[in-house]
């Protein structure tokens, strides 16, 4: 075993796992194996949410923690019973609670499908193209944003990595060079969504809304939805990396010449032949740094620490690390159950008892926003 185990690069303890696993079941269980969770975090058996909501029709005057009660009654110890909050996200999921989330209709939230940029700056579109190493054998992964209305190339970016920061900080840039667009549309990975994030939120996208920005997301392995910004990186591609550059100084140079000349130069059939420089304007929207965050129609407000945490009667709850170092507004819509909104987006509710944030429908739209 020891020395088959050596061979293929695996402990004894997965070979011996494969061994027994193919005593008991034979070839078919050397076959990979679905890798979907058996359950799934803050989901109730159907029985159970069934029970919940007929229980409310029955009584439309109970709250949370009633039916809790009842449900530990009839149940008599043969589930887990959920927690309050739990109770109230099923309640607000089917339409229930009447007076857990009032909003002035100015600030309700939407979910935002696929838009079409009509004016410049109404949509910008941002994604990497794919990476490729430059002479010198490093890796360079160009940023780039486009606006859809104008086809201009914004940024085209020599970034090292993927990463937040650089990322932020090229943003930084180009809005005060460029102003702020109405929305920015980009694919669901790295760094745009977090695959971990409350609601696939990452850093990025949580700066993009606290700039009033709104987020467009496609579906994975729809380019197409991308369409125009993924035809100019088959272009930039061609004229640009192929040969690359010998390093990153020397390929940014390369970029900004190939940026001249696809805004300046380049007729472009989708704008009756027009070039992308004849039709875009900055945006009236300045960069003006982050704006404060205030919640006047919430109990109190809260700041999520370094760890993505709030404490709330000397408890630490978990909210989510991408929201660290932002201001939340809480407000106690039931007995022990509190709401908790970022900006005037609701993300959940909280237990006291459980400490946890149980989330409701997704206030950013769905995960992957449908064609419009």
């Amino acid at each position: 075993m020891s020395q088959v185990c050596r061979a293929f690069g695996i402990s004894r303890k997965t070979g011996y796992k494969i061994f027994n696993r193919y005593q008991e079941e034979g070839l078919e269980a050397l076959c990979d194996r679905s890798r979907r969770p058996v359950r799934y975090a803050n989901r109730l058996p159907d029985q159970i949410e069934r029970l919940i909501v007929e229980t409310k029709r029955e009584k439309p005057h109970w709250g949370a923690r009633k039916i809790k009660e009842l449900l530990i009654r009839k149940l008599a110890g043969d589930v887990r019973i959920p927690a309050k909050s739990t109770v109230h996200a099923v309640l607000d999921r089917h339409g229930l609670v009447s007076q857990a989330r009032k909003r002035k209709a100015a600030n309700k939230a939407m979910g935002t499908p696929l838009s079409q940029a009509v004016q410049p700056n109404d949509l910008w579109c941002a994604d990497f193209k794919g990476e490729f190493k430059t002479g010198d054998g490093r890796y360079c992964y160009p940023l780039t944003v486009t606006d859809q209305a104008s086809r201009y190339l914004l940024l085209c970016e020599a970034l090292e990595s993927t990463k937040e920061a650089p990322v932020i900080e090229a943003f930084v840039r180009l809005f005060r060079e460029r102003g702020l667009p109405i929305a920015i549309r980009s694919d669901n990975g790295l760094p745009f969504a977090s695959p971990n994030g409350l609601y696939n939120l990452s850093r990025l996208s949580v700066w993009w809304l606290r700039l009033g920005i709104s987020l467009e997301r496609i579906q994975p392995g729809c380019p197409q939805q991308n369409g125009r910004h993924e035809r100019m990186h088959l272009t930039l591609k061609k004229e640009t990396t192929r040969p690359p550059r010998m390093n990153a100084l020397q390929q940014q140079a390369r970029f900004e010449d190939f940026m001249n000349e696809f805004n300046a130069e380049r007729p472009h059939e989708g704008i009756a032949m027009k070039r992308p420089a004849e039709l875009y304007t900055p945006s009236s929207r300045h960069y003006r740094g982050l704006p404060e965050l205030i919640y006047p129609f919430h109990d109190k407000d809260v700041m999520v620490t370094a760890c993505g945490r709030i404490c709330m009667h000397r408890k630490k709850i978990n909210v989510s690390t991408v929201l660290a170092g932002q201001k939340l507004g809480i407000k106690e819509v039931d007995d022990g159950i509190w709401l908790v909104s970022f900006m005037h987006y609701d993300l959940g509710y909280i237990d006291l008892e459980q400490r946890t944030l149980q989330t409701i429908d997704n206030p950013f739209g769905t995960r992957l926003s449908p064609m419009s």
